[in-house]
């Protein structure tokens, strides 16, 4: 039974204590990705306006105060971000369920409270990169961020079947009301944790001597910046084949959301795969590993495009999510590895902004691209695009000679 437990859960107390709270919160948070369209939805006269309006409302306040997130978490102790972050989502989240199960709720309701729900993510992002270090020993952060990656992998597969499954028993807001409850639970663990004290001094300045800091802290390692675009250039390019072409093409030649499913399915697989393979196998040049799985990841778009069967094209959407999260493990554990403690944050809340913050750029463009050019030579241009893109990053020299974190 012992060795069912991954070890860095035996032997990191402060990591067991820490991802007990977290994988619940992750879990509800897959939920609720689900529901709140539901939830918006269920307000008489609400359309797909107004759904956009309230994922809009929590969006925009993630990527506008990303970079003063990462500040403040390299200027406080991160836990203590951290906390105040569930706290107020926890309050947030609630707030919401209680209107929608009393009936009361109207949409700007739902915008406001999204609105602070997406300014207290923001915060907490960087704080939690920059509290790895501090709570799990150098060799084992490769494993714990597989271990949180598997959580999420796994919510991705499971999160809609039981989205639907709570909304059909107890409503979008019990469904919000649990995804409440699992922030006030992941608060308590928090309250209790007992990370080892940093031995990076405070940073000095004012906010935009430390913002300015953290930039340059980013341009002057290669690896970091090189990385950061190749990542940049798959959300931006790659995705948006997922999210939007993919389906349309489901819906046009293979019978519509039932057969996407089963692709989303397969990549989600597939991630736990990567996941598992992140826990156990030990990578001496992380970076190298990280930039081929994106350069394999990057083909999804051509996939989508020349696969000939939904079967063919989930098969091998599913090496890409092996890939996916092979990639992003690699990368996380690189920053937290080799960034210095003090600009951790501010580092990781760069790679937040330019990641999910050009995403939407992407998935707006996409479409009208695809209606100007057509819909396979949007996928190929896609692919000629992102694959050159990661491939790049093994002609740097840094990238190359990154090592794996040292044992402690």
């Amino acid at each position: 039974m012992r060795s069912l437990i991954p070890a860095v859960l035996r032997e990191e107390p402060q990591f067991a204590r820490y991802f007990a709270g977290q994988a619940l919160s992750m879990v509800g948070d897959r939920i609720t990705f689900v529901v709140v369209p539901f939830a918006v939805l269920s307000i008489p006269g609400a359309d797909a306006a107004e759904v956009g309006l309230v994922s809009a409302a929590t969006l925009v306040p993630f990527l506008a105060f990303a970079l003063a997130g990462g500040v403040w978490a390299d200027r406080l102790p991160r836990q203590r971000v951290m906390l105040v972050s569930d706290l107020v989502r926890f309050v947030t989240q609630a707030l919401v369920a209680g209107l929608l199960l009393s009936g009361q709720a109207q949409v700007w309701h739902l915008v406001v409270l999204m609105a602070v729900f997406g300014t207290a993510d923001a915060f907490f992002a960087p704080a939690a990169a920059g509290l790895m270090p501090l709570i799990v020993s150098p060799d084992r952060l490769q494993e714990a961020n597989g271990l949180r990656g598997l959580v999420m992998s796994t919510g991705l597969v499971a999160g809609p079947a039981l989205a639907g499954g709570l909304i059909f028993l107890v409503g979008p807001g019990g469904a919000i009301a649990l995804d409440a409850l699992s922030f006030a639970v992941s608060a308590v663990f928090l309250a209790r944790l007992r990370p080892r004290a940093s031995d990076a001094a405070a940073p000095e300045g004012g906010f935009l001597a430390q913002l300015r800091e953290g930039f340059t802290e980013v341009v002057s390692r290669s690896w970091v910046w090189s990385t950061l675009a190749a990542l940049s250039i798959y959300h931006v390019v790659v995705l948006p084949s997922v999210y939007v072409l993919g389906p349309v093409l489901a819906e046009q030649e293979f019978g519509g959301a039932t057969s996407w499913s089963i692709v989303v399915a397969a990549f989600g697989v597939g991630s736990i795969v990567g996941d598992l393979l992140a826990m156990r196998v030990r990578m001496k040049r992380p970076l190298v590993v990280a930039a081929a799985a994106l350069s394999v990841a990057a083909c999804q778009a051509l996939i989508i495009g020349i696969g000939p069967t939904i079967p063919v094209i989930a098969a091998l959407e599913a090496v890409t999510g092996v890939a996916v999260s092979l990639a992003f493990t690699l990368w996380e554990t690189s920053l937290q590895a080799h960034v210095p403690q003090a600009s951790l944050s501010r580092v990781s809340s760069y790679d937040y902004l330019l990641t999910a913050g050009l995403m939407p750029l992407g998935l707006a463009v996409a479409g009208p691209v695809a209606q100007a050019i057509g819909l396979r030579p949007t996928l190929y241009a896609m692919t000629l695009l992102a694959v050159p893109a990661a491939l790049a990053l093994l002609t740097i020299p840094a990238v190359r000679r990154l090592p794996a974190p040292a044992a402690s």
